[in-house]
C-alpha cells in the first residue's frame, strides 16, 4: 500500500461588493382607510403611494405600498419614536393600525451590473427594467423565503427579509455569486 496524497483546494473568494446590509432601521406596518392614509402621509412626511406596488421616498423615509390599505414605512432607527408620536397625534380621529415590525426583519441591498441576475436565480419575477421599474416594490419569494423586493435604482434592489430567513437568503445569493465572472 502506497501513500496517497489528498489534494485540497482553498475555497474561492467571492467579491461581495454587490451586497450591503444597511444601518439599523425602523420599520412600521401601517393599515388604514383613505382618510387615515391621507393623515398618515402628513404624519410620516412622505405621501403614501396610491398606485399599486410603488414606493415613495422623501429624505431618509420611505413608504412601500404592499396592499390597498397596507404600507411598510421605513426610516432611520433614531426617528422611530418621533414617527410613532406623530401618528398618535395626527391619526387619533382615524381608525388605523400601526405596528412596529423593526425586529421582525432586516434588509439587504443587492446592487451592481449582476443584481438582476443574482435575484432572478431565486425569484420568480421578471426583473427587467421595463417590467419592474425603479420605484416598484412587491412581496415575493426568494427560493422558499418571503421577501419584500423594492427596486431603488437601475441596478439596485432593497430586500426586506425576515430575520429567521436572513442567513438562508444571504447564503443562496452568495452561492450564486460564485458563478459571476471574475
Amino acid at each position: 500500500m502506497g501513500n496517497h496524497a489528498v489534494k485540497t483546494t482553498a475555497p474561492v473568494a467571492v467579491d461581495m461588493s454587490w451586497l450591503e446590509t444597511p444601518a439599523s432601521t425602523a420599520r412600521l406596518s401601517f393599515r388604514g382607510n383613505a382618510a387615515a392614509i391621507a393623515a398618515a402621509s402628513t404624519a410620516f412626511g412622505v405621501p403614501l403611494p396610491t398606485e399599486a406596488c410603488r414606493a415613495a421616498t422623501v429624505g431618509t423615509r420611505s413608504a412601500l405600498w404592499l396592499g390597498p390599505d397596507e404600507y411598510l414605512l421605513i426610516a432611520p432607527e433614531s426617528e422611530r419614536l418621533a414617527i410613532i408620536q406623530g401618528f398618535v397625534r395626527d391619526l387619533a380621529a382615524h381608525p388605523h393600525s400601526l405596528v412596529d415590525v423593526s425586529h421582525r426583519q432586516n434588509a439587504l441591498i443587492v446592487k451592481g451590473p449582476h443584481a438582476v441576475w443574482l435575484l432572478e436565480s431565486g425569484c420568480p419575477l421578471d426583473l427587467d427594467l421595463s417590467r419592474f421599474p425603479v420605484g416598484m416594490c412587491t412581496r415575493t419569494l426568494f427560493e422558499k423565503s418571503e421577501i419584500t423586493l423594492w427596486r431603488t435604482g437601475t441596478d439596485t434592489f432593497h430586500l426586506e427579509v425576515w430575520r429567521s430567513f436572513m442567513e438562508y437568503v444571504t447564503a443562496l445569493l452568495t452561492e450564486t455569486a460564485h458563478e459571476l465572472p471574475a
